[in-house]
């Protein structure tokens, strides 16, 4: 057995320093937060991986956007996948729109009459919604052709005016999923025009093959989970098609007795078949937006 070694602080020292202190402790939080780096370090240098990227929760509104968008442009990962609300979130900053801190002890109905919506301590202005219906009205005519989510996003990133977590997924030919865009307020502008009586092509079905296919020609795999829900699950589900993934990293609050997928630990995929019994994986209870920026850094100084 190893011993644990105890964490050593020196002034001015790096974030990369500061993970390799961690790592060496080889237990508990610090452990772990250490040992997903050097997963997701190898995966991500691993030539014949591809990197499936899971992204739950408030990731925008917690001022994760950039760390996002810049994970996209360093080519770190090879597909996406997402909610609707973290693209409506990032959609709504390109448009201009900003989210504010605020604080959680608050009157929500005064909140509500002065036009915000809270998201715990990050409120968003409501005005977002008005800006996005005037966009996608605008833009509806190039986005309804569209046959997958997938063409759909990648339109919708082409034509956002600024950069954005779309836009990148565009221009570094990442395919980005979004099972559930229905679930979110893109979604809600869409089937306005629906309601309208226009009609879109976009079938919910479609990316299900270009998903599966790149984990089926895949020489290996790898996922890093912020988050669950059905993000996970639909990486996961593809993983099946894979030859089981070899990295795994998962970043979650969430607890694995109730059963649901955002609290499995990715352990329990091995008896799914979607996770090489041989594989390197940890899971790291840790709230996202701590782990998120401190894993991104410690790989920026890693990797060149």
């Amino acid at each position: 057995m190893k011993p644990v070694q105890s964490i050593q602080i020196k002034k001015a020292m790096s974030v990369n320093e500061l993970v390799n202190q961690m790592s060496l402790t080889g237990v508990l939080g610090s452990g772990r937060l250490g040992k997903a780096v050097n997963i997701c370090e190898a995966m991500i240098k691993d030539k014949e991986c591809k990197v499936f990227l899971g992204l739950a929760g408030p990731l925008v509104p917690a001022g994760m956007r950039e760390i996002i968008i810049d994970t996209i442009n360093n080519k770190w990962v090879d597909v996406v996948v997402t909610t609707g609300a973290t693209l409506t979130h990032d959609l709504g900053e390109a448009l201009g729109y900003r989210h504010y801190q605020g604080k959680a002890d608050v009157d929500d109905a005064k909140l509500h009459e002065k036009g915000f919506d809270r998201v715990y301590e990050s409120y968003m202005p409501n005005e977002i919604y008005e800006g996005m219906e005037d966009f996608i009205i605008k833009n509806f005519e190039s986005l309804k052709d569209k046959k997958s989510i997938k063409e759909f996003l990648w339109e919708l990133g082409r034509l956002t005016p600024a950069k954005s977590i779309l836009k990148s997924c565009l221009e570094n030919k990442v395919p980005i999923f979004c099972p559930a865009i229905s679930d979110s307020g893109i979604g809600l502008m869409v089937w306005g025009q629906i309601a309208k009586g226009k009609s879109i092509e976009t079938g919910a079905f479609e990316d299900l093959k270009e998903i599966i296919d790149v984990a089926w020609t895949a020489k290996k795999t790898g996922v890093i989970y912020f988050g669950g829900g059905v993000p996970k699950n639909y990486i996961q589900q593809a993983m099946q098609f894979s030859k089981k993934a070899s990295y795994g990293v998962q970043i979650t609050m969430d607890r694995p007795e109730p059963g649901g997928s955002s609290g499995a630990e990715l352990r329990e995929g091995i008896s799914w078949g979607k996770l090489n019994p041989k594989a390197k994986f940890v899971d790291l209870i840790c709230d996202a937006t701590i782990a998120m920026p401190i894993i991104y850094a410690a790989l920026k100084e890693r990797i060149k």
